[in-house]
Parts: structure tokens; sequence; C-alpha cells
């Protein structure tokens, strides 16, 4: 599946409490003056300067300044709150909640360059800093969740009279703070509280050990090739290995990374049978090496306190506490989900596996089918089955025509126009990021920019993710947007354009779904961006849709070569294909959110990574042939932070409405593009963010709620039920 929008493990409380926003305090603050002088004494905490109402200064973060950045945005953000908490006026809407959604600016702007050091250049030395400083941002996220003063005048306010009289988007983020306050021991007893804030200093520690084990292990481990190993290897991922080994000081040979960008492509194309089975060792071993980099007893530690804390607050489980305010509300319901899907996507793995198995049987290859096999033998079947071959493919996928064709259809459903900001207008923190300035196409007017990091380099973390470094907001003066979008292609050759596969090229799509989110926002308030994590990746899944429409298809998957466009029964051929390997996509993924499910409706003790992995996907009848798209070992979406934590269903969840919702263009009069239909949905799904109740925003949308039987026909699965 696709990354979802990066979600900084350390800060999950702590930006959700503190709601860091992208405005300085209000002037009458008696700290104000002193911040602002303190702030401009560290680039980290400075206000954005520049064109566009500010930008951060990515050409001047030095990591020296980020620990005491920190420290001091913790420091101006507690006094902020502890001048909320203590304010002897009746608690009220304006000087609670909104001086919440005012505070802590200068830390808000610290994290954006944190997140940089974090996900795009990560080094040993900010692994270092990010290390030491986990369990003390902790700590200070702990300080403002058990300010016994502040959840009073927060719980005041949302009980008050006042509330009805706020507008819609006002009571809910009322409520989503007293919310965040009462499911996070603020009502807790004082010792409670002390083990409660001990446990999440812990924890912060933990998660940021766990991510970290897992990038060494996919920094440390490089396979070197010699020519006469990369037969069967496209041109294209050849000399893209090469250029890998070269600024890894190898000249002369070829790099296969320890990342799924380079492993996917080699287990699909490689003939050497025994480098494949050796690169998906490697890639699948992640964290689980018997190293000091092993998290087999972190997973245990992790599971463990995450329980105690849940005990704390009364609930059975880890997944009943999280799941409380999701669209799914029990882990229950999440699982009856993957349980409908569940026996379709392995039946069909079988038919999968039955076809390959055939093709290995007639060209006399003399083995079973393992899962270093599946993706080689999956790419012969498609070409048998649908004379379709993916490299083919590739000749028409170019990255610049596909950004291109992704600001098409941003014009057409959202009226947005890109253009791009001119080299050295903006800084960026590596000579790759680009700029864009987007615009409203019809008033000219200036919306944000959306910055875009492509490639893959030494320190940036695998995957793809969007991500913002302002958001739109209107409480305290029209705020901008700052988004950006960040992937780990690997470069084409110095002169070509780089080629990507069909499946990248759905992730480039679905990221950049997640960017026009952001854009499109149209709330008041910092908190109305917090996502609902089962509804979050919905817009990003939706989007991916628009790939495969003629208007995208005609005018831009043109040859790489010649510029031709590409031909119609290849078209024909990938439409034919949709639902190709179909078991093998939606099992790996479904292993990994039902895993998720039991790892947190299971008392910790009872677990051992290794062999609870293994008995409960055998008792699943987990086919052989495939592991779990993030084995345990290596699964941080819900190991390095607790964004994804027993929610990686919300995958899934969310492929409902988008199956749903895609039906709802497709039955339109203009199809992906129909005019009515983009308005409804830039309306009701897209501007109100989490302003609106999700379930309340889909049925606006459609009328009515979403149907499964939408996703089993989108998966090309048998419809069960009828509508």
């Amino acid at each position: 599946m696709k990354k979802a929008v990066l979600t900084l493990s350390v800060l999950a409380l702590a930006l959700s409490m503190a709601a860091c926003s992208d405005k300085p305090s209000a002037p009458e603050q008696a700290v104000a003056e002193t911040a602002i002088a303190q702030s401009m004494d560290n680039v980290l905490l400075a206000e954005f300067t520049g064109p566009y109402s500010g930008v951060p200064a990515f050409d001047k973060m030095s990591l020296a300044d980020l620990k005491p950045a920190l420290e001091k945005g913790m420091e101006l953000n507690l006094a902020e709150i502890d001048k909320i908490a203590n304010n002897p006026e009746p608690a009220t809407f304006q000087n609670t909640i909104v001086e919440m959604e005012r505070a802590g600016s200068e830390l808000d702007r610290v994290f954006t360059y944190y997140g940089i050091w974090s996900s795009n250049n990560s080094t040993p030395e900010f692994r270092k800093i990010q290390q030491e400083m986990a369990p003390i941002i902790s700590a200070f996220s702990s300080k403002i969740i058990q300010n016994k003063n502040l959840f009073e005048r927060v719980q005041a306010v949302y009980r008050s009279e006042e509330l009805k009289s706020l507008t819609s988007e006002e009571q809910r983020i009322t409520w989503m703070r007293y919310n965040g306050f009462a499911r996070n021991g603020a009502t807790l007893n004082d010792e409670d509280k002390k083990r409660y804030a001990d446990i999440n200093q812990e924890l912060a520690s933990l998660h940021t050990q766990f991510s970290n084990n897992v990038l060494a292990d996919e920094e440390n481990y490089v396979l070197y090739l010699n020519q006469d190993q990369l037969t069967g290897l496209p041109q294209s991922f050849v000399n893209a290995a090469a250029g890998m080994a070269d600024i890894r000081d190898n000249k002369g040979k070829y790099a296969i990374t320890n990342t799924r960008s380079s492993m996917d492509p080699f287990l699909t194309y490689s003939e050497d049978r025994g480098l494949r089975e050796k690169v998906w060792n490697t890639y699948y071993s992640r964290g689980d090496n018997g190293d000091e980099y092993d998290n087999n007893e972190l997973v245990k530690k992790i599971l463990t306190l995450r329980h105690e804390r849940i005990t704390l607050l009364g609930y059975d489980n880890y997944a009943q506490w999280r799941l409380e305010d999701r669209m799914a509300k029990t882990p229950e319901r999440a699982m009856d989900l993957m349980e409908k899907v569940w026996p379709a996507a392995i039946a069909r793995v079988k038919e999968e596996v039955a076809d390959m198995q055939a093709i290995a049987d007639a060209e006399g290859a003399s083995i079973t089918i393992e899962p270093w096999d599946y993706r080689f033998y999956a790419e012969k079947v498609r070409k048998d089955k649908y004379a379709l071959d993916s490299d083919e493919v590739k000749q028409y996928l170019q990255l610049g025509k596909l950004r291109e064709a992704m600001f098409f259809v941003a014009g057409e459903l959202f009226n947005f126009e890109f253009t791009p900001v001119a080299d050295g207008k903006v800084p960026v923190f590596n000579p790759e990021v680009k700029v864009w300035d987007v615009t409203d196409k019809t008033s000219g007017e200036h919306i944000g920019l959306w910055y875009l990091d492509p490639f893959a380099r030494q320190g940036k973390r695998s995957g793809a993710w969007a991500t913002t470094y302002r958001s739109y907001t209107t409480f305290d003066g029209k705020q901008t947007v700052l988004s950006s979008n960040n992937s780990n292609f690997v470069k084409g050759p110095e002169g070509e354009p780089t080629l990507i596969s069909w499946d990248d090229a759905e992730t480039y799509f679905h990221e950049f779904g997640h960017a026009l989110h952001f854009l499109s926002a149209t709330v008041a308030y910092p908190s109305s961006h917090s996502g609902v994590r089962d509804y979050t990746e919905f817009q990003s899944q939706l989007l991916e849709r628009w790939l495969l429409t003629d208007e995208v298809i005609n005018n831009y998957l043109v040859h790489y070569k010649t510029g031709e466009p590409i031909p119609q029964d290849l078209v024909t051929k990938i439409k034919n294909a949709s639902t190709f390997n179909e078991g093998f996509k939606t099992t790996e993924y479904m292993a990994s959110a039902i895993m998720d499910l039991l790892y947190h409706t299971t008392d910790p003790a009872k677990i051992e990574p290794d062999s609870f992995e293994r008995d409960e996907l055998g008792r699943l009848g987990m086919p052989k042939e495939i592991v779990m798209r993030h084995r345990t070992t290596q699964f941080g979406h819900i190991f390095s932070g607790e964004g994804y934590a027993a929610a990686y269903y919300g995958y899934m969840w969310a492929e409902v409405l988008t199956s749903d919702a895609a039906e709802a263009f497709a039955e339109a009069p203009g199809g992906f593009y129909d005019k009515e239909v983009a308005d409804r949905l830039v309306k009701y799904l897209f501007s109100v963010r989490n302003a609106m109740d999700p379930e309340e925003a889909y049925r606006k949308f459609r009328g009515r709620d979403a149907k499964v039987e939408a996703l089993m026909r989108d998966r090309g699965f048998p419809v069960t039920s009828s509508d």
C-alpha cells in the first residue's frame, strides 16, 4: 500500500494537544516580544521569511541548532500553555480553545526542519539527537496533557452553553480538544498520571530506536553485482544500479540496495534464482537478524507498554482504545471487514500460484514456487495471459510527463494551476527538490507551494509520503499552504528521463492526492487538519483512479524516445489486467493489517514476535508463497510510532470508500471529469479536512454510506451479497 502522510511518532500527542499553528502568539501575550527576539537567534525557531508569505529557510538549517531550538520551542510553548491554563477569567472558546490553536508556532517551525532531517536527510548525528530528545519531547507532551487547570478549562468550554452558538467547525475542534485530554490520561490520579507519562517517554525512545534499526539495515546491506549477474534486468534498472554503485564508491559494479524501490524490480526481472532468494531474504529480514539492530525485543516492549497504558484508562486492549474515535469504532468492526475480503484474496492467490507453477513446469524449471519467485513468475503470467510486458509499459511512464498529468487532473477537478518556481527563489534542502507555485486558474489567487523531492538517496527513508510545512488557516489571518511530496524513484541516467513502473505511477498519483487534500483546505483552525486514520487515505487512494482515464492516457503517456502516444492495444491490455495479481497485493497487505489488529488485541505476555507471526498467519491459512507486506520487525507503520498502530486496516477501510466513490464518477454523465460530482468531491471530501465528521461528509457526497460490494467488484472478487 501507499504510504500515508508523515507523522512524527514522538510528536503525535504533543502536536495534537498543543496544536502548533502557523502564526506567532497574539500581540497581547506577555511572552510574545521575548519569544520573537529569542527565535531570531536560531533560524529553526524564526518566522518563515521571503516570498509567498514566508518559506522555510532550508538553505540555512544546521544540525547544531536543532537541540537548542527544540528546548527553546518547548519552553516557549509551555509558557503559552501555562498562561492559558491559569487565566483568571472564566473559560471561553476565545480565551481557551483559540489560544491553544494559536500557541506553539515556534515549536511548529522547528519540527518542520526536524521532519526533513528525520525523513529526507537522516544522518547518524541526527539520529543521536533524535534518540536523546525523544523522551524529552514525550515529557513535554505529558506536561500539557496532564495540566489539570488546562483540562478543566477545556472541559468547561465543552460543557458550556456557549458551545451551541459556535460554528460546526468550532464545536468539532472543541470536542477534539476535550477528547484528546480525556483519552490520554487527564482524568487519572496523580500516581497513574506519572506512570502514564513515564510510559510515553519509554515508548518515544523505543519507537525511535525501532525506526533507526530498520534504517540501519537498509543502509548497511547492499548487494554489489558484476556484469554477468544482470541477466533479465531491464537496461533502465541496470543503469540506475550502476549509478547507485558509483555514489557508493563501487564504480563498475551494480548496487541492489535494501529498499523496496530496488528489491521489487530485481525480484520481478532477475533470472538468477539464487540472487532473487538472497535479495528477498535480505529485504524481509530487516530488523530480524539477531544483531544490534534486531527489533524483536523492542516489539515486545512496545506492546507491553501500550497495553499497560490503556489498562490505566480502563480499556481491555490497545485496539479498543485506538479505534474508539475512528470510523470503524471497534476492532471487531475492523476485523469484520478484513474477514469479508480475506477468503476471496487467498483463493485468488491459489489461482495465481497455479498459473505460475504451470509456466515454471512448462519451462522445465523443476521448482516449486517460493516467495522469491512470485514477482518473477507473475510477470511471466502477465505476458502469457494478457500479453502485457511491464517493461514495455514503463517506456511510456516518464516521471516528468506523469507530473504534468497530475497537474492536468488538479486543474480539471480543483481549478488549480501549477507554475514552476525558478531555482534559487525558494530555499530547498537538496538540489533535486523542485518547487511549484499553486494558484487558482480563474482568479490567479495564490493558494500555496508544492515541493517535490522525487529521488532515492542515502539517508532518506524508504517509501513515499506527503507532508506540509504550513497548513491553511484563517482564524488568525489567512495562511497559505506549503505542501510536499516525497518519493524514492531511482533516477534515470544522465540526460534521460526517469521511467517508473505502473505501480509506482499509481503511488505518485496517490501521494499527490494527499497534497491536493492539503492545498484544497478551506478550514479556519489548525486542529481541523488532524486526520481520522481510517479516512485519511481515502482521498489519496481515490486520486489514483485518474491515472487510467482516457484524458491522461492519451495525452501524457508517451514513449520516452519517440514521443509517440501509448498504443491503444497496450492500453486495452493494461485495463484488462487491472485486477491481475490482485490476490498477491491484497493478501500481503491484509496479512499485515490483520496481524496489526491481533498484536493489539492479544495479551502481550503471550506474544513472541517471530512465533506469533508464524502461528497466527498459519491459522489464517496464509499462502506459503507470500509474506506480510511489512513483517513484524520492520513494520514501521505500527512500531515506529502510534499513527497506524491498530489502524493499518484503515487503508482497506478507506478503499471501500474509494471504490464506492469511484463508482459515483463512473455513473456520472461526464465520467471522472463530471463537474457536478467533482464539485461535491472538493466541497465535502477534500476542502473540509477534519472539520466535518467523515461519515457525515461521505453521505453528503454520495447520498448514502459506502458499500463493501464496490470494493469486491473493484478487485475482481466474487460479490457474495447484493446491493
